[in-house]
């Protein structure tokens, strides 16, 4: 039985019109929902703070446990949900810094127990992140995505298009770029823009067309799974970085199986029009690319249902990057290549832009 048909042919760079004005329309979703909200929200790792884990036995209200802790000084607290659905768990979030650890926890449990019965209450951690070792988590996380995604996209340069010289020069500029930028003293998330916009016009202007496809993509993939955690109102922590790094080497994965299909058929087929050699790269290796995807998101949708309240995030990133780093290797990272095709030939016709190539 087979899964896809060796002879289908769906017009997917047809369709690359809708699909890039649906990818924009979520990338400026999420802009705005960022915006809005004042920004990610941070967990305890990167905001600084206190948090504490509680369990009850009984069904309780964020109301009641904030009441609860007032004794304390801790009725400003944020107070979520945690784990599964229907089950009294709760993480208690305090931005103050300022306060002694090591009697802690036996003050937020005779606070909550006075309310709610000595064999009611459980609390299970008690962990302190203080403000400058959350900005330093912070900084270092992004940068990490980002050279992340800098270092694959060389290594697409010279992979595809044979151009080390090419990538190292835009390696050692982009470095320079940064660190002038740097010495301005930009915040780090408008360096990391910067740095991304200096990123596609090096790609540009040095004319490295995979690396170009491969890093929109990679962008791509990490803003909407930025912008789902901030629609759920999820925290981004540790954990959520390693998802994010995860994410950018899975979608890249699936960009270099397209890609070395293109290349592939691209030398056989040279009097073919690029746009079909895409389309019809795209569809040899659609069987491929679902079948992974498939068996991958089958272990995550487990570990997400299955997984607890530890790893819950973690696995909804990963199943909302999956999903999203399958699509934009098909309707993003192949279509932008298509663009650069026209671009370089002058035109529309991707027959110029061959035929240079062979040149």
């Amino acid at each position: 039985m087979q899964f896809i048909k060796p002879d289908i042919n769906i017009n997917f760079i047809g369709q690359r019109k809708i699909a890039l004005f649906l990818s924009g329309a979520l990338i400026l979703l999420t802009i705005l929902l960022l915006l809005f909200r004042g920004g990610p929200n941070y967990g305890v790792d990167f905001a600084g703070g206190i948090l504490i884990q509680v369990r009850f036995n009984h069904q309780v209200t964020p109301g009641e446990i904030r009441e609860a802790l007032r004794p304390i000084g801790m009725e400003d607290s944020i107070i979520q949900a945690f784990g599964e659905k229907g089950k009294s768990e709760y993480l208690i979030r305090v931005s103050k810094t300022n306060i002694d650890l090591s009697g802690l926890s036996n003050e937020v449990k005779q606070s909550l127990n006075s309310m709610f019965g000595e064999t009611n209450v459980e609390v299970r951690r008690v962990e302190m992140v203080g403000p400058k070792v959350g900005k330093d988590l912070r900084e270092k996380a992004l940068f990490a995505i980002f050279y992340a995604i800098l270092f694959m996209v060389i290594y697409i340069s010279g992979r595809f298009e044979y151009k080390w010289t090419m990538s190292i020069i835009m390696a050692a500029s982009l470095a320079f770029g940064v660190y002038i930028i740097s010495a301005i003293g930009m915040s780090i998330i408008w360096l990391i823009a910067a740095a991304l916009l200096i990123t596609i016009g090096l790609c540009w202007s040095l004319r490295l067309e995979y690396a170009l496809g491969a890093i929109v993509a990679l962008f791509h993939d990490v803003i909407i799974t930025m912008g789902a955690f901030a629609l759920t109102n999820r925290e981004i922590t540790l954990s959520i970085v390693a998802a994010l790094l995860t994410i950018v080497g899975y979608s890249l994965n699936d960009t270099i199986v397209v890609f070395d299909r293109i290349r592939e058929n691209y030398r056989r087929q040279r009097n073919r029009d690029f746009a079909e050699v895409i389309n019809h790269s795209i569809n040899e290796t659609l069987s491929r690319t679902l079948l992974t995807s498939m068996t991958t998101l089958i272990v995550v949708v487990f570990l997400f249902i299955l997984g607890g309240g530890v790893i819950h995030d973690f696995a909804f990133a990963l199943l909302v990057g999956i999903l999203v780093g399958t699509y934009s290797s098909i309707y993003v990272a192949s279509p932008v290549l298509l663009i650069w095709a026209g671009q370089v030939s002058g035109g529309g016709d991707a027959r110029t832009h061959r035929r240079r190539k062979g040149s």
